[in-house]
């Protein structure tokens, strides 16, 4: 493992950059994991010093924006003042739903690429999907009363708009020390969002959507790989169903499509790019870059996540990588080697939440990160979310204090 820098020199050296840009994922990062996610605080300091950066700072998370379980709900309950965000620029700019909801620090949204018959399928599934819950879960919880049965279903559903998802933390608590039923759990729950794919491309369509699995190991044949749960660590807890091209990877080119075009009047990839017309391998990515922006135009990147896994696997004797961070943060730290710029890639620890989680605490990183990984962490923030706020916060007023 590449020795990683300590948080002061780390601060020192981004304050001494003219041209940088923040890509931050949310929940995990700066939003503690929990069990509900409804039950989500976010720290008003902390947006505040996100509003001073202006558009050197994005997010990027499968999360939303909007709507009832969108972070700017948070916000405008941290602030304790509904309007509070919008007169003074609070809401996080960034895309959320993978790449595509988009909006500015003043919560103006925008939809690049989504189509309306999408979203109307989309609007759909929640219901569908308690529906399949009730009738494949049923054998997986036959300890548990009718009463909570019908609790953790409706918990487990997260109706967002962009991207409904099924989250089995609350199931979970029902199987402690039980991998086994953990497993079959796992497995209903992919037999279930395999169902709803299915359906999609009955309806025609067939190149709209994909499952993101998280945490994952990698892809296989197009698809992400599901992390079966194993002593010590739950695995999967999540599938997302989610607008096909809506990868993180993606997304950042069109938030760096976004920043250049602020910070030099030119959009390299065009005014009406968006992530779906970008291919999914990370080279493909990095040569659009490569083709499109130059040295001059390139900020200097500082990706931030805490999804990243790496497990052994006997049977192909090799190790499987995934995590929803690792591909945005790779090709972070490869854009980095082909512009020349010491780009920075922080992981933040996400185990201290209500999720069980392998831990920055173990030297090695098992479950994270493996002794032949090319991803390479320039700084871990073990202290979890309140230790990235306070690096975050520190970051924030230094470099206006240099402006």
């Amino acid at each position: 493992m590449r020795k990683t820098i300590e948080e002061e020199v780390l601060i020192e050296k981004l304050c001494n950059e003219r041209n940088i840009l923040i890509i931050q994922d949310l929940d995990g990062v700066c939003i503690p994991l929990v069990k509900d996610p409804l039950t989500r605080t976010i720290d008003l300091s902390y947006v505040q010093a996100a509003a001073k950066m202006k558009d050197e700072f994005y997010v990027l998370t499968n999360g939303e924006h909007a709507g009832r379980r969108g972070v700017n709900k948070l916000i405008e309950k941290a602030t304790g003042d509904i309007s509070l965000p919008l007169q003074m620029g609070f809401y996080l700019p960034g895309l959320a739903a993978g790449g595509v909801e988009y909006q500015n620090q003043y919560g103006e949204i925008k939809h690049p690429g989504v189509k309306e018959e999408e979203i109307q399928f989309l609007s759909k599934l929640p219901l569908l999907m308690k529906k399949h819950l009730r009738l494949e879960m049923k054998d997986c919880l036959q300890s548990i009363g009718q009463d909570s049965f019908e609790k953790e279903i409706e918990l487990a559903v997260i109706d967002t708009n962009l991207s409904p998802t099924i989250n089995l933390n609350g199931i979970f608590l029902h199987t402690e020390g039980n991998v086994d039923l953990q497993v079959r759990i796992q497995k209903t729950l992919k037999k279930i969002m395999d169902n709803i794919l299915h359906l999609s491309n009955q309806k025609g369509l067939q190149d709209s959507f994909f499952l993101h699995i998280a945490p994952n190991l990698g892809r296989e044949n197009g698809e992400e790989r599901m992390k079966y749960a194993s002593k010590g660590d739950i695995g999967t807890t999540d599938i997302q169903f989610m607008i096909k091209g809506a990868i993180k990877e993606a997304g950042l080119l069109y938030l760096l499509n976004e920043h250049i075009g602020k910070v030099f009047d030119k959009k390299p990839f065009g005014d009406d790019f968006t992530v779906r017309e970008c291919p999914t391998s990370i080279q493909k990515l990095l040569k659009m870059c490569i083709d499109n922006i130059s040295a001059e135009e390139m900020p200097l990147l500082i990706g931030v996540g805490d999804t990243v896994t790496s497990t052994y696997c006997k049977k192909s004797k090799k190790w499987l990588r995934g995590g929803s961070d690792r591909g945005f943060l790779t090709l972070i730290q490869e854009l980095g080697k082909s512009f020349n710029k010491e780009n920075q890639i922080i992981l933040v620890d996400s185990s201290g939440g209500e999720v069980e989680r392998p831990s920055l605490s173990d030297v090695d990183l098992k479950g994270i990160s493996d002794p032949s990984d090319p991803l390479k962490f320039t700084h871990l923030v073990k202290q979890g979310p309140a230790g990235y706020i306070n690096l975050f916060k520190t970051l924030s007023r230094k470099r206006n204090l240099k402006k």
